[in-house]
């Protein structure tokens, strides 16, 4: 196993680290099998291998650490919350939702496939996460898996990202406040970041009522990480991108940018990460991944 997320670990190192670890995991669990069903696990593995910030599985990497968690039950659960993430990506880009034709650099599932395809291979990963997460080999303890699972299940369903998706296509037709904007990106981007934060602690048995800390991190987090997702799309470069960019503008959504101004939105993205980092007093040198993290939502230029 690739060892990842050591204190010693910069950011960078961390980051090429859990994106080495993903990449095997997902290679041993999506190997091609000899039957028709070959199409299929060509096109998982073309969105899930390669690519990508890897930011919720560093996330659930660096939280669990705090609690000296089994990096093996770790790599598990950051592996389970990425293939939703994967998963949401695939059907995000469908002609139906975005009808993107990049992402992470290359063509997005249903062009280098074919729209059925793209849509089993999305369906299959959502699956996937949840076998991952019920395995006794995630953790031997069945009520920290069925908390896991119902977690996961909330971040990802109509209470989190499935909602924000939804409050997404309706932007196209109505016109949103700031409230609704924060609540539309806060369900849609954040429900999974702050799933990620979450599985790390439940690895690490610690109590609902102990993770105030770090669910306000997450929340903060998600929030900037959406804001700089708003900056970047407007100044961004679509090649260090990897997707199409500008699309929100010309699809007549307002955004955190439209709203608050490039200024006002540079300023907020740092006020939640100074927020962010500010919910981890608690912990002491530990805590400098995450602390990394939150910095690094404002510096990355994708």
């Amino acid at each position: 196993m690739v060892a990842v997320a050591d204190a010693s670990l910069t950011l960078e190192a961390a980051l090429r680290d859990v994106g080495a670890e993903i990449d095997h995991r997902f290679d041993r669990l999506l190997a091609i099998p000899d039957d028709p069903r070959t199409r299929l696990y060509q096109a998982m593995r073309h969105a899930a291998i390669g690519g990508g910030k890897r930011m919720r599985p560093l996330l659930t990497f660096a939280t669990a650490r705090l609690f000296g968690v089994d990096r093996g039950c770790t790599a598990r659960v950051a592996t389970a919350i990425e293939a939703i993430h994967v998963y949401s990506l695939i059907h995000d880009d469908l002609p139906a939702m975005d009808d993107d034709d990049l992402r992470r650099g290359k063509p997005t599932v249903h062009r280098a496939f074919d729209e059925a395809t793209a849509i089993l291979a999305g369906d299959c990963l959502h699956a996937l996460a949840f076998e991952i997460l019920a395995d006794p080999r995630t953790h031997a303890d069945p009520f920290v898996r069925a908390d896991l699972i119902a977690e996961l299940a909330r971040a990802s369903g109509p209470s989190g990202m499935g909602g924000g998706q939804m409050m997404d296509l309706a932007a196209e037709s109505t016109s949103f406040d700031l409230a609704t904007v924060t609540r539309c990106q806060a369900l849609k981007t954040g429900a999974l970041i702050a799933c990620s934060v979450e599985a790390g602690a439940i690895l690490g048995r610690v109590p609902p009522e102990g993770r105030t800390g770090l669910r306000g991190y997450a929340h903060d987090i998600g929030l900037a990480f959406q804001i700089a997702d708003d900056i970047l799309d407007v100044e961004g470069d679509e090649d260090a991108a990897g997707k199409k960019l500008r699309k929100d503008e010309a699809a007549g959504k307002e955004t955190f940018l439209s709203l608050l101004g490039l200024p006002r939105a540079r300023e907020q993205a740092r006020m939640l990460v100074d927020q962010a980092i500010a919910h981890l007093h608690g912990f002491g040198a530990e805590a400098d991944l995450l602390r990394d993290i939150a910095r690094y939502v404002l510096e990355r230029d994708h």
